[in-house]
């Protein structure tokens, strides 16, 4: 049997420390692990699998002459940007978790339960879709299957964690009437309605992602989507209000049925009983319910959708995408 090695890229960071969390609990077929973080964080020691491992700075030098099958990068755009070329040239598969690659036509855009198979169509980078696009595409997948969508509203509702370490340091230190440093606004008992920087169709480039990911996702230019993102005083789990239009006509009994039977889809729906951010957290499954027939149009419906961001919307998505590689080998 083939020895594998996985390479973890920002193995330090708030998601890198979250995949590595992913990796014990999957126990993939791996031999070997090895851990790459800033020249700030290197030669720093992380305890996995009962084995303690050294950190080593990323850099060109110490990318090449490893044997790395696959290279799972949480270092940012930036940093991508420069080590995932590397990586794939040195013979690894890039599973990249930043929105450098996302748009690149020929890179596929990966969440496994809905187009997993496009992973293996890669040229050494895989890209991991947008947090709050990839609990969207899992619940919206069987139902397009389904019905053919023509049509989808986003609300968010965005914790702060999605905006890193900072992000959930400015809500704690906004309960504690200290000042904020990473959003524009305080977020404690408030919500603020822009989530990146403003493009100039007034639309942030968070609310462009989800338009621009889930046609791609789904494998559909033809869906008309629209989106507002907003960032809300909650640690984790991104919730979110989705309106969907359907070409085909639809049944409340057909669409539950849909999503009860979908791979990663958890629907909770009774009087009462919704999913919630604190019921999501440390999970992977997406959760769905609220699911109601919108009657303001031939054939739609309306549904709450909430996922933990950093688990499936970032580390779980990741190693999934690494999960189907390596069965498929």
């Amino acid at each position: 049997m083939k020895k594998i090695t996985i390479a973890v890229a920002g193995a330090t960071g708030m998601v890198g420390r979250k995949i590595l969390e992913v990796l014990e609990e999957r126990n993939l077929p791996v031999s070997d692990y090895i851990f790459y973080a800033s020249a700030k964080s290197a030669g720093s020691k992380i305890s996995f699998l009962g084995k303690e491992f050294t950190v080593i700075e990323l850099n060109e030098e110490n990318i090449k002459g490893k044997k790395i099958d696959y290279a799972l990068l949480s270092a940012g755009g930036a940093t991508s940007k420069v080590f995932a070329p590397i990586f794939a040239k040195n013979g690894a598969v890039v599973i990249d978790n930043s929105s450098q690659w996302r748009t690149y036509p020929e890179i596929p855009l990966v969440v496994p339960e809905v187009n997993g198979e496009v992973a293996l169509k890669h040229n050494g980078i895989i890209a991991n879709p947008n947090c709050s696009t990839i609990q969207a595409v899992v619940a919206l997948k069987p139902l397009h299957d389904k019905y053919k969508i023509k049509r989808v509203i986003y609300s968010t509702y965005q914790a702060v964690s999605g905006a890193g370490v900072q992000g959930y340091e400015d809500l704690k230190n906004g309960i504690l009437g200290k000042p904020t440093a990473k959003f524009p606004y305080p977020i404690f008992a408030n919500l603020i309605p822009q989530i990146d920087s403003f493009l100039e169709n007034g639309y942030t480039k968070e609310e462009e992602k989800m338009i621009f990911e889930t046609k791609k996702i789904l494998g559909d230019e033809s869906i008309k989507v629209t989106a507002t993102t907003v960032r809300v005083p909650v640690f984790h789990g991104h919730s979110e209000s989705i309106n969907i239009e359907f070409f085909k006509p639809c049944t409340l009994e057909g669409i539950k049925d849909a999503l009860k039977n979908a791979d990663g889809v958890t629907v909770i729906d009774e009087e009462g009983k919704y999913p919630m951010p604190l019921f999501a957290e440390n999970k992977d499954d997406v959760f769905v319910g609220r699911i109601r027939l919108d009657n303001t149009v031939d054939s739609g419906c309306n549904l709450w959708c909430v996922a933990d961001n950093i688990r499936k919307g970032a580390a779980t998505n990741t190693v999934q995408i690494a999960e189907y590689l390596i069965r498929r080998a």
